[in-house]
């Protein structure tokens, strides 16, 4: 049984699942790729980590959360912004990640490339 959502520890790891896009399931529950974690010499609960491709939609979907608009909807400085954090999350390691993002934000490829030159380009010259 996973332990109960009030439990210290399910509290203490909930925001780091929540923040990858896993799922708590309990131990005995775990599957081969599954995460078991323990506390205090106990099996608590196990970590369904999620894929890739699942990883990227919720990323960007907690991206828009926090901007409180839809990505297409913000502006060309914060889209830019929204990519570099997309970038440093390695989301454009996935297959499609730029199209994918491209999508989300309401622009070309293109764009999406420019941005990650533009940023690389700062960063080279620093």
């Amino acid at each position: 049984m996973i332990e109960p959502a009030d439990h210290p520890f399910v509290q203490a790891v909930k925001p780091l699942v929540d923040a990858m896009g896993a799922e708590m399931v309990a131990p005995e529950q775990a599957r081969g790729d599954d995460v078991v974690l323990a506390w205090e010499g106990q099996d608590r609960v196990a970590v369904r980590l999620p894929h890739l491709s699942e990883s990227l939609d919720h990323l960007l979907a907690e991206l828009e959360r926090r901007h409180g608009v839809p990505l297409s909807d913000l502006d060309r400085r914060t889209k830019q912004s929204v990519v570099r954090v997309l970038e440093a999350r390695g989301a454009f390691s996935v297959r499609h990640g730029v199209e994918t993002v491209a999508g989300a934000l309401g622009v070309s490829r293109f764009t999406v490339y420019n941005y990650l030159n533009r940023d690389n380009a700062a960063k080279g010259a620093d």
